[in-house]
């Protein structure tokens, strides 16, 4: 190996090494910021705020085949703790029970009111039907399986009340199956991972993207930007993106609770984490011009974070092919570095980095989410896990999305639910 190669996989091997290590550092300071600037004034208080006015919401619910779910989830959004809300249950061409049930209950709930579409035509489109049905500004989107804290609507509307270019407020998904090793995993991840990142996003400036799982939107500012795209795979990293860019502020929310369902089979957890990596490929390419746009510069840093993030991953690829062959075709060609997945060495250091910003994720969520100190052992799995199926995903991803047909429309998929 020449002296130039090796100083290059030398470098390869520590920007593998030290950019996780800068990122996890960077995110818990980011959400020790938050907290400091806007959580801890919640936690000392500890009930919802006092919204003046308190503006009525509109609840919108797309299902498609949720006849399993429906009704618990309606019966959680049906019982929120606000003055004056309207729900909107969106049946997008369900092929089970789906339709029955959302009719039946709003024959007992004269809150509720039901849209059937004739067909599938994916959540974006179901969303937007939804939107322009509502009679009210103020927007709360949640999923088909997502149980709604009753006291959200306050959460999230003294965000619209205190300013008037509040486009959209992220909330905060919490896990509510648990019953296998990939349910813990799961809980630990969002806390470790989504919340001390949307915290961190934050307090630097813009978030990546919101929950789509449960977001209030601004329906004014939704029509602006053309509501959601339909031929986008995450259509809520796509409207953050399109809110932004349109100068809307978007924020995060982790008094807003709701709690969901997440796949516990790996055959499920891969078509979802492909599906996310796809949806990030679609929007990094859909929105490389930001970088020709000074007046757009607060985006940038995201935009470069999830370039050099894509950078990562397929480093991490080169590095575990080229480990393998030194493996199988041994012969000195390169220089022995052990495995990049492996906990030896530097591993050992990431490893416990991990455990360090789930202990302090744990801190700042306790309050919404009990018990999450029984996941810490879990945790220790997580890099390996989690690592290893979110690299491949993004690697698998983009050759994916460069090959699909643009315009293509994104239809529901009906994903794994995991064992409650």
């Amino acid at each position: 190996m020449t002296p130039r190669l090796e100083t290059l996989w030398h470098g390869l091997l520590a920007f593998v090494f030290y950019y996780p290590l800068l990122m996890s550092f960077l995110w818990m300071i980011g959400a020790a910021l938050f907290y400091w600037r806007f959580e801890r004034a919640d936690a000392a208080r500890g009930r919802p705020p006092a919204t003046p006015g308190a503006p009525p919401v509109s609840i919108l619910v797309p299902c498609y085949n949720e006849a399993e779910n429906a009704e618990e989830t309606l019966s959680h959004a049906l019982a929120l703790d606000y003055p004056e809300f309207e729900v909107i249950a969106i049946n997008d061409g369900s092929k089970d029970g789906t339709g029955e049930v959302l009719e039946r209950m709003a024959a007992r709930h004269p809150r509720l009111r039901v849209v059937h579409l004739a067909q599938n035509q994916g959540k974006a489109i179901a969303l937007q039907s939804g939107s322009l049905l509502a009679k009210h500004e103020i927007l709360i989107c949640i999923d088909g399986d997502a149980l709604l804290d009753k006291h959200a609507a306050h959460w999230f509307v003294r965000h619209f009340v205190e300013g008037a270019w509040v486009g959209a407020v992220t909330g905060n998904p919490r896990i509510r199956n648990r019953s296998t090793l990939l349910g813990r995993l799961q809980v630990g991840e969002f806390s470790s991972m989504v919340g001390i990142i949307k915290r961190a996003q934050r307090s630097f400036g813009r978030i990546f993207t919101v929950s789509g799982v449960i977001t209030a939107f601004r329906k004014s500012a939704v029509h602006q930007v053309g509501y959601w795209s339909a031929d986008m795979l995450t259509e809520d990293i796509d409207i953050t993106w399109k809110l932004q860019r349109a100068g809307w502020d978007v924020r995060f929310e982790p008094n807003a609770l709701t709690w969901i369902l997440m796949p516990e089979t790996l055959k499920g957890l891969w078509k979802q984490r492909l599906r996310w990596a796809m949806g990030g490929a679609q929007v990094l390419l859909k929105n490389l011009d930001v970088l020709r746009h000074p007046s757009q510069s607060f985006l940038w840093p995201l935009l470069v974070e999830m370039c050099v993030s894509v950078f990562w991953c397929y480093s991490m690829l080169l590095l575990t092919v080229l480990w393998l062959q030194g493996i199988l075709l041994p012969g000195g060609a390169l220089p022995v570095i052990g495995s990049p997945l492996s906990p030896q060495g530097s591993g050992v250091i990431l490893g416990t980095t991990c455990l360090l910003q789930f202990a302090f994720s744990k801190w700042l969520d306790s309050r919404y989410d009990r018990g999450l100190g029984r996941n810490l052992f879990w945790m220790i799995w997580y890099p390996f896990a989690f690592w290893i199926i979110n690299t491949a995903s993004i690697v698998v991803a983009y050759p994916k999305v460069l090959l699909r047909s643009q315009g293509k429309r994104a239809r529901w998929i009906s994903p794994d639910r995991g064992i409650r």
